[in-house]
């Protein structure tokens, strides 16, 4: 078996961001040569989450008002902490932090309209995405 690990690097502008990957994580797959097996794409932040979706600007900011209805800002206990991020943290457990995606013939498998994303929720600051590909 083998395996191949890079990491993303994001810079975001904003306290909140979402950002398409897919190319990034089919060139960590094509640079792998692994044919057959599966890629972990994960967020190495605990304000951050990594999905599949579509690739539509109106379902990203319907995906982006659920969220805050589902975790508003407001007053969180973990802002006692000096942190002002509570929020955020809700959000990646609601999105969650990482997913696992099929390797088929060297290339990513993915559906006609799927996407890998990175949801970034307290940005403004250096963040990572480990990409694990492992197979034959």
């Amino acid at each position: 078996m083998k395996s191949a690990t890079e990491y993303l690097i994001f810079e975001s502008q904003k306290r909140e961001e979402f950002v398409c990957i897919t190319e990034d994580v089919a060139d960590v797959v094509a640079k792998s040569t692994i044919q057959e097996g599966f890629c972990l794409v994960s967020a190495m932040h605990i304000t951050a989450a990594v999905y599949v979706n579509d690739l539509e600007y109106g379902l990203i900011e319907d995906i982006k008002e659920w969220l805050s209805n589902v975790a508003p800002d407001r007053d969180y206990r973990h802002h006692r902490t000096g942190e002002d991020n509570g929020s955020a943290h809700l959000k990646n457990l609601i999105l969650h932090h990482q997913v696992i995606l099929p390797i088929t013939a060297g290339k990513l498998d993915l559906g006609p309209w799927q996407q890998v994303f990175y949801a970034e929720f307290d940005g403004r600051r250096r963040k990572r995405v480990v990409v694990k590909a492992i197979g034959e």
